[in-house]
């Protein structure tokens, strides 16, 4: 049983992006310690596989279709899960994607593609459950960055350039939306063991570079995450707002 405050039991929270990876591996970390979850994904076939395995930790999981890059797609999901719930306590705003090319063959639909998904999703998922969260003067929103939005690293323009704008759109909603007690956090993972990651984690030699740019000498995996996601959840980060909290191994310390 984890220590009173630190669990989320009876919380209601909506994570984007849920079907896989890091998104699934914060969902199952929520849904251990108790929280009520809707999970959002682009393919439902998927996001229903991962509902029925979110719900062998006992809560409420409703797996929903939908797609961050378009507003209006997002005030349908997000109207749903109040209907269904009641009401969101959290956002972990997790939808994301990365195309990996040198900064000269960045195409403008390869840009938009990250940075509409990325950015633009963040942003308008943010916004569309901070209304609710503002009526009811209460919240938690955890948006999931990159050590690449401080960071530079070649390869990666379009994605560190969507990080870096998630670093600094946490910050702003933080300070916009305290006077309504939302705390807006974000989450920096360095390189996490992911279907996303996996090409570059089969390579050796991008392998060892990542490990050995990495002070705990190890790669991440997804349940890292849950220490950091259900805190950032919990009653017990209540004075924690505008923080960009670094699950990286050690990496920005260098």
């Amino acid at each position: 049983m984890a220590p009173e405050g630190l669990d989320v039991g009876g919380k209601v929270v909506l994570v984007t992006g849920a079907s896989r990876g890091l998104g699934l591996a914060m969902a199952e970390g929520l849904a251990r310690f108790g929280a009520d979850l809707v999970i959002v994904n682009r393919h439902p076939d998927a996001g229903e596989r991962a509902a029925e395995r979110l719900r062998a930790h006992g809560g409420r999981v409703l797996a929903l279709e939908g797609d961050v890059t378009r507003p209006a797609e997002v005030a349908r999901f997000v109207g749903e899960a109040v209907d269904a719930f009641g009401r969101i306590d959290v956002l972990v705003n997790n939808a994301g994607t990365n195309i990996r090319k040198p900064a000269l063959e960045v195409t403008e639909a390869d840009w938009d593609a990250v940075l509409d998904t990325n950015l633009k999703g963040i942003f308008f998922t943010a916004q569309a459950v901070a209304r609710g969260m503002v009526d009811r003067r209460a919240g938690k929103i955890i948006n999931v960055s990159s050590i690449f939005g401080s960071v530079g690293f070649p390869r990666v323009a379009a994605y560190a350039a969507s990080k870096g704008g998630i670093n600094q759109l946490t910050r702003v909603m933080a300070l916009e939306w305290a006077p309504y007690g939302i705390c807006v956090n974000a989450i920096a993972p360095a390189y996490i063991r992911t279907e996303m990651t996996a090409d570059w984690l089969q390579d050796r030699e991008r392998y060892e570079l990542i490990v050995g740019s990495t002070p705990l000498g190890r790669v991440g995996e997804g349940g890292d995450l849950i220490g950091a996601v259900v805190y950032l959840a919990s009653d017990w980060s209540g004075y924690v707002t505008g923080t960009i909290l670094g699950v990286d191994g050690g990496w920005l310390a260098r």
